[in-house]
């Protein structure tokens, strides 16, 4: 009789104990609810908050959406008033910005994650790196001023700007070289080092084309970053209004390359925008919103095509 009361008191505890981990699995289900209703509410207002934006800036913008807005130069009448130095000048800045910051900071993140020691110095690396991607744009273009500038007197121009730009964006770059890295599975070089592949074999031949997908995603999103920033390129003394274009990259005389442009002056589309603000004519500013609606939809298809290379890459790589 004492077992079987014994026997019934542990089947009522272990009921207990299935019935409180059923009340806590049901709570954390709970929870778990709640917290992705509030995650999708966040994301649906910020949606809707640049759609909105969006929109309203199209909205105003409309009557210059034409082919004489991106192939006139800036007037003092609205009217007749153009985009052509303005987006000239980003696609040159966005050049240089490109070929200074990419390469070093795809080389950075290579060696950081695959031949760089692991000790307190590579740590302090990766830790200031980290912390660059964080500060803010105007400490870049105070750099850049005493650096660049004045310190080796490359003037208020294209390569300056690239420059500045260039070194706003490679913590960026590197930080996403690294993070695309370390996704790659260490059977991978297992693998290749049981072959008898060497050190170089494995990483030109494995861990970079395998994540080749998330570092092009980091360039994007970096450039994309790049080509709406103001307050560097206002710091260095970018041109608020510029009748001419810089020379030509390519000419018809050997050796078809022509470096002058790299020292002519600029401008760019958001210092444009914000020279059309500045103006009390209402008609230059139907012109600044439809360059602010230009930018954004400029920096929505790089992230896009972000997205789309990233997927279509990890799509075709057979693992």
């Amino acid at each position: 009789m004492q077992a079987q009361d014994t026997q019934n008191k542990q089947s009522a505890s272990v009921l207990a104990d299935l019935d409180a981990v059923r009340a806590m699995i049901r709570r954390h289900k709970f929870n778990d609810l709640v917290f992705a209703g509030i995650g999708l509410i966040a994301l649906m207002i910020g949606l809707l908050t640049l759609l909105t934006l969006f929109i309203d800036l199209v909205m105003d913008g409309y009557p210059r959406f034409n082919v004489q807005f991106f192939s006139d130069f800036p007037s003092r009448r609205a009217g007749s008033a153009g985009l052509l130095s303005a987006w000239v000048g980003s696609v040159l800045v966005m050049a240089v910005t490109f070929l200074s910051a990419v390469p070093v900071g795809v080389a950075a993140g290579l060696y950081l994650e695959e031949y760089a020691p692991k000790n307190w110095f590579s740590d302090l690396i990766e830790i200031n790196v980290s912390n660059l991607a964080g500060v803010p744009s105007i400490i870049y273009g105070l750099l850049a001023l005493g650096l660049f500038v004045y310190g080796l007197d490359l003037g208020q121009s294209i390569l300056t700007a690239g420059l500045t730009l260039g070194l706003l964006i490679l913590p960026t770059v590197i930080v996403s070289t690294r993070e695309a890295i370390r996704g790659i599975p260490v059977a991978i070089r297992e693998a290749a080092y049981a072959v008898g592949a060497t050190k170089w074999q494995v990483v030109s031949d494995h861990v970079v084309k395998y994540s080749q997908g998330g570092i092009l995603t980091g360039v994007i999103i970096g450039m994309s970053r790049a080509i709406g920033e103001t307050a560097p390129i206002i710091t260095i003394g970018a041109l608020t209004f510029i009748a001419f274009l810089p020379p030509s990259p390519v000419t018809d005389v050997a050796p078809f390359l022509n470096f002058e442009w790299l020292s002519s002056g600029f401008t760019v589309l958001p210092i444009q925008m914000f020279n059309w603000l500045s103006r009390p004519d209402h008609a230059f500013h139907i012109n600044a919103a439809a360059t602010g609606a230009i930018i954004i939809l400029v920096t929505l298809l790089m992230n896009g095509t972000a997205i789309y290379l990233r997927y279509k890459i990890r799509k075709n790589i057979k693992w």
